[in-house]
């Protein structure tokens, strides 16, 4: 690759990472705390390639005036050599064709922004309680506060059905935001649990009863109110509770599509 394409591809990834981390897109990829290293490295890379333009450029205007100094013949001779370089070997057009397609992924984030996993990661990856509910004795799982709706994360909704012998759901109406996933004839709302990165989602995921949810095609954001059956959630259904539905609203994809 020659360097003139490395400069150029270190100031547009640079340049994609400073956006997607200012506009919000780097939510689909990493946890909020990451932010910060994001545009530090994006800009690393700017400065990087920003410095390695601008010293090609003194050099080259140097050697230019050092050709100039040394008289005519001089630089016709290099200007004969140089063509020669270029126009020799087959391969050597092909090499730099190629490197410059390494600049089609980045215009991608510039672009077009890849979305957000979504139901087909959920119906191709288990659903299962997160880790650290497994490790959780009953006791730790306080009861829920007053009202007559508890607005909870999907993710602290399945580890309480899953692990909490207490019984703290019992009774009680919860609500919740997922997208729809529609997997062995029944209708899931679902949600994304990251540790770091998208690269380690895990689902967790509930079972709407009821009906109303089945007209919404799956990656169809909800939220949803409605009482968690008793012990339906289980290691034979990947820690699944049923949630009997009281209320659904389609809502917009939330920014942050994430759970942590």
């Amino acid at each position: 690759m020659r360097r003139e394409t490395q400069n150029v591809l270190l100031i547009l990834l640079g340049g994609a990472l400073v956006k997607i981390a200012l506009n919000g897109d780097y939510l689909r990829y990493v946890k909020p705390s990451q932010q910060p290293w994001i545009i530090l490295g994006g800009a690393v890379m700017l400065v990087l390639g920003g410095v390695a333009i601008v010293s090609d450029v003194l050099s080259a205007r140097a050697t230019a005036r050092a050709a100039a100094a040394a008289g005519p013949d001089h630089g016709a001779e290099d200007g004969h050599a140089h063509a020669a370089h270029v126009d020799d070997g087959h391969g050597h057009s092909h090499t730099v064709r190629s490197a410059w397609l390494l600049v089609v992924p980045v215009l991608a984030v510039f672009l077009v922004a890849p979305p957000a996993l979504g139901a087909d990661s959920v119906t191709r990856t288990e659903a299962r309680v997160p880790q650290s509910a497994a490790s959780t004795s009953a006791a730790a799982f306080p009861p829920l506060p007053a009202g007559a709706v508890v607005p909870m994360a999907m993710n602290e909704v399945v580890s309480r059905a899953g692990w909490d012998s207490n019984g703290t759901l019992n009774g009680r109406t919860v609500s919740m935001t997922g997208f729809v996933v529609h997997a062995g004839g029944q209708t899931l709302l679902a949600r994304l649990v990251i540790s770091c990165c998208a690269a380690d989602a895990s689902p967790v995921t509930v079972h709407l009863k009821g009906g109303e949810a089945d007209r919404f095609a799956s990656d169809t954001w909800l939220q949803v109110t409605g009482q968690v059956v008793p012990n339906t959630a289980s290691e034979a259904n990947s820690y699944t509770p049923d949630l009997t539905l009281a209320s659904v609203e389609r809502i917009p994809a939330p920014k942050d599509p994430y759970e942590y």
